[in-house]
């Protein structure tokens, strides 16, 4: 954290040229900067599918999510 804080500059510099930084705390990766452009593409909206956007929503619980199944198991097939 103490070298992220150091070159904070240079690590937002970096990662405007595409390369996503790594922030570790005691050793272990508990952040990353990325560019606003990549940040803009990672949590866009995408119809149809499970996106990043909905997966970097902070207030998103497993119990707002429905994974019922439906018990329709198709047509019948003559063999």
């Amino acid at each position: 954290m103490q070298e992220a804080k150091n070159n904070l500059s240079q690590q937002i510099r970096e990662a405007t040229h595409g390369d996503a930084q790594v922030v570790t705390v005691h050793g272990k990766p508990t952040a990353v900067v990325v560019s606003a452009d990549t940040y803009a593409r990672l949590t866009r909206p995408r119809r149809g599918k499970l996106s990043a956007a909905l997966l970097l929503r902070p207030g998103l619980a497993g119990e707002d999510l429905d994974f019922a199944r439906n018990p329709d198991t198709g047509r019948n097939v003559e063999p």
